[in-house]
């Protein structure tokens, strides 16, 4: 047999899963582990949470006495640091499996009677927001326990981040960290990546294109919730990428207030046929606003960025034409001039090359701000795959980041330049008149050069 067929032994291996409580068992235990003794990465995952840094104990199957049954949590971590102690269970789900809500009470219920902090769950299920846990749960017993999730797309993106991006300050704990990434990106470890809208998608959409959605249809609340997810997933797809955080962005109502954000989709997807939110890049000029107009079957990506405050209108059209040397023809260029409202003026990225002057509404008036969007058909599958949905969604992110969004730079004033006084013409000997002052430019002439002054001389003589 050729050694190209042999399989190299791995840290965390693949073969001998069996089912899902083996995958389980598994996962739990390689990344408990790997957690322990990767102290960058745990770090990483836990300090979000509020919890301080220390040394990390971690079990896995640890059983406890609820109510005359045995029940088993998947795992269990212990922060110490000095004489306190941070402790939460775990509970993990692999594959499509997903919380169960007896289970977790159960677990909660435990979490009080021994005094720990919190309860922690890990599933591919990718809440709408950060904030929000993918469960409902009876909130009573979240009085003396508190509740996180982390998807295991989350715990893979922030593995590679540190990893590839961030560091990791021991090589062998690198090694180890790489090991589990190369165990959670394999397709029998059960991580899976975002990959289904719902079995509400496509009666949705088709209600939606042939005008028949209401807000208060039974498919809506699945449809919008995942569409949320989806932008938290395109996020760490991208952050992934990129070695940094990228965010979905949320106002602080919608934060404060979860049932604000379906509810402004709702009413979009019934009135417009629109989903709309934004992730944002740091450092880039500005955030990526992701448009899914279902009834068009368009997605559109756009951001906006600031005009130059001077120059000439065509002149400010030209620094961003510059900027998008790169960009597809296809790319939209629209124009707000200041002290207007409503829409601005708008052409295709390839006339505007030819011809700036076209997005230039009125010479007389300055421009404030542009909008450069780039659009794409909308997948209409509710899987992953060609013509699906969520690729179109990813895609679209993906082509705006690479070819527009990150060759834009904002623009920032020339700071002025100190006039050189040595080029300065030296002042006629005996006359203190002829001194420098701060009022003369930088080309005045002294009495002896200028032609006038010279005839007015001659002429009293």
């Amino acid at each position: 047999m050729a050694e190209e067929a042999w399989n190299e032994a791995r840290l965390i291996p693949t073969s001998g899963i069996s089912g899902a409580e083996e995958q389980e068992r598994r996962a739990t235990s390689a990344l408990l582990a790997v957690m322990s003794a990767v102290p960058d990465f745990s770090r990483g995952m836990l300090k979000p949470l509020g919890v301080p840094a220390g040394k990390i104990e971690a079990y896995i199957e640890v059983p406890f006495d609820l109510n005359g049954k045995r029940v088993y949590p998947d795992g269990l971590i212990r922060v110490s640091r000095g004489q306190k102690t941070w402790t939460a269970l775990v509970e993990v789900k692999t594959g499509k499996n997903e919380l169960a809500t007896d289970q977790l009470e159960a677990y909660l219920d435990v979490a009080k009677e021994h005094g720990f902090d919190a309860l922690l769950t890990i599933s591919n299920e990718i809440p709408p927001t950060p904030t929000q846990h993918p469960t409902k749960l009876d909130k009573r017993k979240l009085r003396k326990v508190s509740i996180h999730h982390w998807s295991w797309s989350l715990l893979l993106s922030t593995a590679v981040v540190q990893k590839e991006h961030r560091g990791v300050s021991d090589p062998e704990q690198a090694w180890i960290l790489g090991e589990l990434i190369r165990y959670l990106e394999h397709p029998r470890s059960g991580a899976m990546e975002f990959d289904d809208m719902g079995a509400e998608w496509v009666p949705v959409r088709q209600a939606v294109t042939s005008n028949t959605f209401r807000a208060s249809d039974r498919g809506g609340p699945d449809v919008v919730a995942r569409f949320d997810a989806l932008l938290r997933y395109a996020s760490l797809r991208l952050g992934r990428r990129l070695g940094t955080d990228v965010t979905h962005l949320l106002s602080r109502r919608e934060l404060a207030d979860p049932a604000l954000r379906p509810q402004t989709l709702l009413a979009s997807l019934e009135s417009d046929g629109v989903l709309t939110g934004a992730i944002r890049v740091p450092d880039a000029v500005g955030a990526i606003t992701i448009t899914v107009d279902v009834r068009a079957g368009r997605v559109t990506c756009h951001t906006d960025i600031d005009a130059p405050r001077q120059g000439r209108p065509q002149t400010r059209v030209n620094w961003l034409v510059r900027q998008l040397k790169n960009a597809p023809d296809g790319v939209r260029v629209e124009a707000f001039m200041a002290n207007a409202r409503g829409a601005g003026t708008t052409e295709l990225l390839g006339a505007v090359r030819e011809n700036p002057a076209l997005l230039v509404a009125d010479p007389k008036r300055d421009i404030k701000s542009f909008r450069v969007a780039l659009s794409a058909p909308l997948g209409t599958k509710r899987a992953r795959g060609r013509g699906g949905f969520i690729d179109s969604v990813l895609d679209l992110t993906d082509t705006f980041y690479a070819d527009v969004l990150q060759n834009l730079k904002a623009w920032s004033a020339t700071p002025p330049k100190l006039r050189d006084d040595s080029l300065e013409t030296p002042p006629p000997a005996g006359l203190a008149s002829g001194a420098l002052s701060s009022q003369d430019g930088p080309e005045e002439t002294t009495p002896e050069d200028s032609p006038v002054e010279t005839d007015r001389v001659e002429a009293s003589g």
